[in-house]
């Protein structure tokens, strides 16, 4: 097996035994998060109704003035943007579904930034 499949597999098991355990608690509202090498991606998921709640991108129109919208940078503003945004709907617990991508760098800050601006997870 060659390095490029093994870390795939591990990839997918993480990312598989992560969803397990966050969707067994279906009462609290999911913060999926999905990252490239260019941008991030983030939302707040009733998985009861099947809806999206609250979806932001580095992508949004918020970020325009943002050179590099990969960056750590670039993920603490829209921690923060995700959490004003889930405030004003009133949205306050969430669990974190990191969808098998390891806690560190842009996840960490991302989620860092999301807990000092209101989300409880």
């Amino acid at each position: 097996m060659d390095k490029l499949s093994l870390k795939k597999k591990q990839f997918e098991r993480r990312r598989l035994r992560i969803k397990n355990k966050v969707r067994r608690n279906t009462e609290v509202l999911r913060l999926c998060i999905s990252r490239s090498n260019q941008n991030f991606y983030a939302q707040i998921i009733d998985d009861k109704k099947g809806h999206t709640l609250v979806a932001l991108s580095t992508l949004s129109k918020e970020f325009t003035d943002v050179k590099n919208r990969g960056n750590i940078e670039a993920a603490k503003k829209l921690g923060k943007l995700v959490a004003e945004k889930a405030a004003g709907q009133g949205i306050k617990a969430v669990v974190f579904d990191r969808n098998g991508y390891l806690y560190h760098g842009k996840i960490k800050a991302f989620a860092d930034a999301a807990r000092e601006n209101g989300l409880e997870f």
